[in-house]
């Protein structure tokens, strides 16, 4: 089933996802309005609301939980976002000025506690309380992740299970809860709810291994971000990782170089490194291996459309070129 059919199948829901987020996104205050709608509409996969309608329908779910659920999910990640791009100072995602250069740090900022808050009010709504554990662990794994990442930079010695570790947290946690939440809303058995935290868990960690590819291997026009742009913020990802465990010396003292200084100046030679130790390909096999893992932990559900849907979106992940 390619993207183009997993998103018709699920349209009707994503059509009622977007018109939830319109509404509750909706403030007195102008700027929240003006700077909300700016980073919610531009451009993203909505990959993650996605994946909670179709886990929910999959378990077959009725009614709009699942679409308020969706909205919660894309608010908390779009939340994160905004931070991150204040964090790095990022002036470009998706190919766009990013919210906090045009709008500036503090409202960048402040719409994102505004984004939290509203997705903490919506959970509420659903009235399940396992819903709000889920939602609020995920949520706080996730700043840990966070600030696991900002602890991390500039350091060369994090080694491949240090930063799997933040992935996990940062980002496939997020994933794990979206997947989830529909087997709590179908009251399935416990078996069949860890099946799909698994699976979004292995799939969120795909997802990210693929970006890391992706920061030393592709078009800029295509993925709206510059190539290097993570090791110009001094980030040690998995391709660095690898190179500097398998490299030459040479290879290595780059790598480390680059690491500790950040900046783009030594790119072509972090670049050749890479390449030369097969840091893509080992990043990718290790993508692949999640994926291999997300498609196993929902072998036994039930089947259905949507969880053929679920199945090929995972093999979309490690396929993807932006």
């Amino acid at each position: 089933m390619p993207i183009e059919a997993i998103r018709e199948l699920a349209a009707d829901d994503m059509q009622a996802v977007d018109q939830c987020i319109r509404e509750r996104l909706s403030s007195p205050v102008v700027l929240i309005n003006q700077l909300g709608h700016y980073i919610i509409h531009s451009g993203g996969k909505r990959l993650r609301p996605l994946l909670a309608t179709l886990s929910a329908r999959a378990c077959h779910v009725q009614g709009q939980d699942p679409v308020t659920l969706a909205a919660v999910v894309e608010f908390i990640h779009t939340a994160t976002l905004l931070h991150d791009d204040v964090v790095d100072a990022s002036e470009l995602r998706r190919g766009n000025e990013t919210a906090n250069h045009i709008f500036g740090n503090e409202a960048a900022v402040l719409v994102g506690d505004f984004l939290y808050s509203r997705a903490f009010e919506m959970m509420v709504e659903v009235g399940s309380m396992r819903v709000m554990e889920i939602l609020s662990h995920a949520t706080n794994v996730i700043a840990e992740g966070e600030v696991m990442q900002l602890m991390n930079c500039h350091d060369a010695d994090v080694d491949e299970q240090r930063y799997m570790h933040v992935i996990q947290s940062k980002t496939a946690k997020l994933f794990e809860a979206a997947c989830q939440l529909g087997a709590i809303l179908g009251e399935r058995p416990e078996h069949d709810e860890q099946a799909l935290a698994r699976y979004g868990m292995h799939l969120g960690t795909a997802f990210q291994l693929i970006d890391d590819v992706l920061d030393y291997s592709s078009d800029d026009e295509v993925t709206g971000k510059r190539m290097g742009d993570d090791l110009a913020e001094g980030k040690p990802t998995l391709p660095l990782i690898h190179a500097l465990r398998v490299g030459s010396p040479e290879q290595q003292a780059v790598v480390r170089r680059a690491i500790e200084e950040g900046g783009r100046d030594q790119v072509d030679a972090v670049l050749q490194a890479v390449h030369g130790t097969d840091g893509l390909a080992y990043t990718r096999s290790r993508a692949e291996a999640e994926t291999d893992a997300a498609i196993e932990a929902i072998s036994t559900l039930p089947d259905s459309p949507q969880r053929q849907a679920l199945i090929d979106l995972a093999r979309f992940a490690v396929g993807r070129n932006h």
